[in-house]
């Protein structure tokens, strides 16, 4: 192992059963190797936002956590930490290709890089520990799919705007820039889950209970889209594990497609309006 990559590590390892410490660790990641990274910092608040979310459900504690969320939250805090090793002189290569695109963050930090670099992270977790989703409940399993195609959309939003809003795709670079508070209306999932890990109702208890603008993302602007969606994001992440994640308009990362239902849109006089305004090109 390279000395950036071997430091990485160590970073990961001191704050593995410290659910607070791995937020103080992601957030030093955003100052850089020497503690003066301004132009890195205004992309730290949508990674905070989604990490507290976490450290208020306990996902991240070590003993009554979740195993999935804990490895998912590692790969991004290793790759960032050895972008940070490797600009601060530390001898590399990037060992991933993530790190390299944590990397390219890190030299020219813009919405797109950060986007190809957090959610390359993100989807390498995903596919790296398809096993550890798979010992989720129910619920947990049906969100598992709804974080990763918000995720997937948001970055859409920046770098493809045809795909995520069609005729209006100049204002998707503004709805999705990680920078700027609209972001968490995408990512935004703590008006539908409760503050406790793990979940004990069904899904269709959580279906009912979520917020109204949330079902309208969800099923107006994301599922119409999710094939090529994801077939992008394969393609523009260079991770072809993606197409295993979804089937014929139904999402499938630990989730039986013959269970597909749950994705089916609510009746909804609201919805068909949507499709007709953003309809698929």
């Amino acid at each position: 192992m390279n000395e950036a990559a071997a430091w990485a590590e160590q970073q990961v390892a001191a704050v593995r059963d410290d659910p607070a410490g791995r937020l103080a660790l992601m957030e030093r990641c955003y100052s850089g190797p020497f503690g003066q990274a301004p132009r890195h910092l205004p992309f730290r608040r949508a990674a905070r936002s989604f990490l507290r979310w976490q450290l208020s459900r306990g996902v991240l504690r070590p003993a009554t956590g979740s195993p999935w969320w804990r490895a998912v939250n590692e790969r991004i805090l290793r790759d960032g930490c050895e972008a940070v090793a490797l600009t601060g002189g530390l001898a590399g290569p990037p060992s991933s290709r993530t790190a390299a695109d944590w990397l390219a963050f890190a030299l020219e930090p813009t919405a797109r890089a950060w986007y190809r670099a957090h959610n390359g992270s993100v989807v390498a977790a995903y596919l790296e520990h398809r096993d550890l989703a798979e010992r989720e409940n129910e619920p947990e399993r049906f969100f598992l799919n709804v974080v990763l195609c918000r995720v997937l959309y948001t970055h859409a939003l920046v770098a493809a705007p045809r795909l995520s809003l069609g005729w209006l795709r100049g204002l998707a670079p503004v709805l999705g820039d990680p920078r700027l508070g609209m972001t968490g209306i995408f990512l935004q999932l703590s008006r539908v889950l409760p503050a406790q890990y793990p979940l004990d109702d069904e899904v269709g208890y959580y279906l009912a209970q979520e917020h109204g603008f949330a079902r309208l993302v969800d099923f107006g602007m994301i599922v119409p889209r999710l094939e090529r969606l994801y077939e992008w994001s394969a393609a523009d992440l260079g991770a072809p594990g993606l197409l295993d994640c979804v089937r014929d308009g139904a999402l499938t990362y630990a989730w039986r497609f013959e269970d597909r239902h749950v994705w089916d849109p609510p009746r909804s006089v609201v919805l068909p309006l949507i499709h007709r305004l953003l309809p698929l090109r």
